[in-house]
């Protein structure tokens, strides 16, 4: 399967979302997300990972700027998406995004 690169914002199905995760400061990754306007259900979370960066005022601490996941859904796509922590230019943005997609079959 090859890998395509997608970046365009998803949009959750809040009444879907994992909130188990959220008192550990995780995102809750909602098992169903809208795109193009179809609906896209996730089957498994298939690996987990962390972005960070530094702090933007001058401190040396980092932080966590994207949580990653790898998921595959329903209909058998391998998924990349993130949750960006902190909207872009601190507007009121999507923070789900779609990075890239395999789907079933693609060499």
């Amino acid at each position: 399967m090859s890998e395509r690169f997608i970046s365009e914002a998803l949009i959750p199905v809040v009444s879907t979302c994992d909130t188990s995760r959220m008192a550990a400061g995780e995102p809750g990754l909602p098992r169903e997300f809208l795109w193009r306007g179809r609906s896209v259900e996730i089957a498994a979370v298939l690996r987990t990972w962390r972005e960070t960066g530094t702090c933007r005022h001058g401190s040396p601490e980092r932080y966590v700027r994207k949580h990653w996941f790898e998921v595959a859904t329903t209909s058998g796509d391998v998924l990349k998406i993130y949750f960006e922590r902190q909207p872009r230019r601190g507007k009121k943005e999507p923070r789900w995004w779609l990075f890239s997609i395999r789907e079933p079959g693609e060499h």
